[in-house]
């Protein structure tokens, strides 16, 4: 009789016979909520929400769109931070370019005055070279020929495009000049040129000492460096006998913060006779005067006679800012040694 038992019949009749069960429970949950939904359907539809469930319902949809727009800037590839990083650097640059042309414009006008006084001859180059003749009759009525007019305009940008230095540049970096960053005083760290990520910082945009040695000068195209006092150590582009060394800034015109307290005041230039080490050679000390030209160039106190490769220059003090220093360009200037 124990063994003619449904235990022993099936032993696995009990958990089929209650999984039939549950199936069939469900099935007839899910027809009677389908039946009920269809016969109320035209009624949930006429029948209005009660505000306080609207007033809900909108304040869940709205917590969703915001986390569906936080949760779609996390997915933001790194591709387009980087194209808002290029699109942010090229801005800032054409705002740097807007400001240096209005120095231009600035020039073209004083230089217009001055032709207009009768005060503007360049020796052999000038307008007046050329054959330009005085027509202003009256401020109200000034009438200039085409032609004048042009040959005007092409001398004026000819005289912006020029080097105003006019020698031969040996600590450009397009030449072959480096900077040696293991004998150069380390960058100023400014969390304000981070570029940030939902509040978050993660990467620093300075200048690189080399940019010193570039002509790119425009507002912010600068190496910084903490305090007023610095060093930075060049490779020249070929060994030369140096003699002469121009600073360059920008002036306060161009200055975004209307000052030009970081400029370099005081600085010496010293040279290194065996490569980029060894014993360093006086050359001379010289002050930047802000107030001046912004292309500074100084004749050296001391003249050596044999040719050198590297050249060290140390600022020693700026005109009174408290954080940083900055250096637009640096340029070295001397005789090649094969011309000696």
């Amino acid at each position: 009789m124990p063994l003619l038992s449904p235990a022993y019949r099936n032993p696995d009749a009990n958990g089929l016979t209650q999984s039939l069960w549950k199936i069939t429970l469900s099935i007839i949950f899910l027809s009677t909520f389908l039946l009920i939904g269809h016969r109320n359907h035209q009624w949930l539809k006429e029948t209005a929400m009660p505000q306080k469930y609207e007033q809900l319902y909108a304040m869940f949809a709205e917590y969703g769109t915001r986390l569906y727009h936080y949760q779609a800037r996390f997915r933001k590839p790194r591709e387009q931070l980087e194209l808002l990083k290029k699109e942010s650097q090229t801005l800032e640059n054409n705002f740097r370019e807007i400001l240096v042309l209005t120095e231009q414009i600035a020039t073209l006008k004083a230089l217009l005055r001055d032709m207009q006084d009768g005060t503007f001859a360049e020796g052999g180059s000038g307008p007046r070279d050329s054959g330009l003749r005085d027509v202003t009759r009256d401020q109200d009525n000034a009438e200039v020929p085409d032609e004048e007019m042009f040959q005007l305009v092409h001398y004026v940008l000819k005289r912006l495009r020029e080097d105003q230095v006019q020698m031969a540049d040996y600590a450009l970096k397009s030449a072959g000049a480096s900077i040696v960053e293991s004998e150069t005083s380390e960058s100023y760290i400014n969390n304000k040129t981070k570029l940030y990520w939902h509040g978050i910082g993660f990467l620093n945009h300075e200048m690189p000492p080399d940019i010193i040695l570039q002509p790119d000068v425009h507002p912010g195209k600068c190496w910084a460096f903490p305090g007023s006092q610095g060093h930075i150590l060049i490779r020249l582009a070929r060994k030369i006998i140096p003699m002469s060394v121009t600073m360059e800034h920008i002036s306060e015109k161009v200055s975004p913060s209307g000052n030009i307290s970081s400029a370099p005041k005081e600085f010496s230039v010293h040279g290194l006779m065996k490569r980029c080490e060894g014993e360093e050679v006086f050359l001379g000390r010289f002050i930047y005067n802000k107030t001046e030209a912004t292309v500074q160039t100084f004749d050296l106190q001391h003249e050596i006679s044999e040719s050198l490769l590297c050249v060290r220059l140390k600022i020693l003090s700026n005109w009174g800012h408290p954080q940083y220093t900055c250096l637009y360009r640096f340029r070295v200037h001397g005789i090649p040694s094969d011309h000696t």
